[in-house]
């Protein structure tokens, strides 16, 4: 399927529709017997629960891909133009209502950031990367800048700007939604120029 016009950051793309019915049917059914666990950031616990596989945010292996994820890595890679290996790690995301992940920049060491939505409708939005996080002049929030609607087998993929110089964030979900990421690495002398 195209590539769908979206108002996103520059090296956002997204595609409508990237999966089937039944390929998502099969992907919620296998991700009923996957455990999940709470996920925690500096020291506060997440709404969210996740299962992380392949090379986790502190380099650690979290365990091999599991084979139903392996079709639809290799379907992300073809629209990201890399080999399916060089997806080094997958993280599945379970959204229950209510849920929501905070405004962040994925990880340093990962570079391409693919996403496959499942079950229900959600936003993502972007604001430019602050380091320091400052307020504006006038004092008050920063905004967001770009938001885009993530249906339900829709796939997204990061890289340029909207992977560096944008930081992004899901509000709360109304209803059940998983959602399964795939990073490649960044070259560790690529790593030490961004950081």
């Amino acid at each position: 399927m195209p590539e769908e016009a979206v108002e996103g950051p520059a090296g956002f793309q997204y595609r409508r529709d990237f999966i089937t019915m039944p390929e998502e049917a099969a992907l919620v059914e296998a991700l009923g017997h996957v455990v999940f666990e709470a996920f925690t950031l500096r020291g506060v616990v997440a709404r969210r629960r996740v299962a992380f596989f392949g090379e986790s945010y502190s380099r650690e292996t979290r365990g091999p891909l599991p084979p139903f994820l392996a079709p639809l890595r290799i379907a992300i890679a073809a629209w990201a133009g890399v080999e399916p290996a060089a997806f080094a790690m997958a993280l599945v995301n379970e959204y229950r209502p209510g849920a929501a992940v905070g405004w962040h920049r994925d990880a340093p060491q990962y570079e391409r950031v693919a996403g496959v939505s499942l079950l229900s409708v959600c936003r993502m939005t972007f604001r430019p990367y602050l380091a320091a996080s400052p307020r504006p002049a006038g004092g008050g929030p920063r905004r967001a800048t770009h938001a885009i609607t993530l249906q339900p087998r829709s796939a997204y993929l990061m890289t340029g700007e909207a992977r560096s110089a944008f930081e992004h964030h899901v509000p709360p979900v109304a209803a059940l939604r998983y959602s399964i990421t795939f990073r490649t690495l960044r070259s560790p002398r690529t790593q030490r120029v961004r950081r």
